[in-house]
C-alpha cells in the first residue's frame, strides 16, 4: 500500500515538476527536505499526534515551508497532510528522486565485492554498466562482502547480476543434492 501511495503522490509532483519545466528545483526541494526530516526526527512524529487538528499541522507546515520552498511544494506538502499521509512522506519523495534520476537518466547502482576494488576496475565496470543500460550515468554505492569468496553481485533497478564464488558453490551443492546415485 505504501508503495502505491508513493507512486501516486510521487507521479503527481514529478508530472507537475515537467509540465511546469521546474524538475530541477523540485528536486533540489525533495533532497532538501529529505534532509530536514530525516535530521528532524520528532517533526513526521508530531504531524502524528492525535491531539493536533488538521488544520494546525498545516498551519505549522506553511509557517515552517512558505518562502522556503516554491509555492508548488508548498501545496505539496499542504494536500499530503490534508490527506493523512504524512507518514509516507519520505517514501513519496524518495519514489520522486528516484522518478527525477530516471529521467536525467541516471542510474544507482549497489555493486558487492569481496574485497576493496581499484579505480581502473570501478571504471571497468561503471563503462559495462553505461553500455548495456540506457543510462547515462551512474550513481555507484561499493560494498565489500567477504562472504562472497571472488567475483561480484550488481544491482541496478530491480536486476541482480550475481557472478559471486559464494553463489556459484551454492548452486553447485544444490545441483549435487539434486542427483541421485543408484
Amino acid at each position: 500500500m505504501a508503495k502505491r501511495v508513493s507512486k501516486v503522490y510521487g507521479d503527481a509532483l514529478f508530472e507537475l515538476a515537467l509540465e511546469k519545466g521546474e524538475l530541477s528545483q523540485i528536486k533540489e526541494e525533495v533532497l532538501a527536505l529529505q534532509k530536514i526530516f530525516k535530521e528532524n526526527e520528532a517533526f513526521l512524529p508530531l504531524l502524528n499526534h492525535p491531539n493536533l487538528p488538521g488544520e494546525e499541522k498545516i498551519r505549522m507546515m506553511e509557517k515552517i515551508f512558505r518562502g522556503r520552498v516554491s509555492d508548488d511544494m508548498t501545496g505539496f506538502l499542504t494536500i499530503i497532510i490534508q490527506k493523512g499521509r504524512y507518514r509516507d512522506i519520505l517514501a513519496i519523495f524518495q519514489y520522486v528522486e528516484e522518478r527525477i534520476k530516471k529521467h536525467e537518466k541516471v542510474g544507482a547502482a549497489r555493486i558487492a565485492a569481496p574485497m576493496e576494488l581499484t579505480d581502473a576496475q570501478k571504471k571497468a565496470i561503471v563503462k559495462k554498466l553505461l553500455e548495456t543500460t540506457s543510462y547515462e550515468s551512474f550513481e555507484v554505492e561499493y560494498i565489500i562482502d567477504e562472504s562472497l569468496i571472488g567475483g561480484l553481485v550488481i544491482h541496478v533497478d530491480d536486476k541482480v547480476v550475481d557472478s559471486s564464488i559464494k553463489t556459484k558453490l551454492a548452486n553447485m551443492v544444490k545441483a549435487l543434492n539434486q542427483i541421485s546415485i543408484s
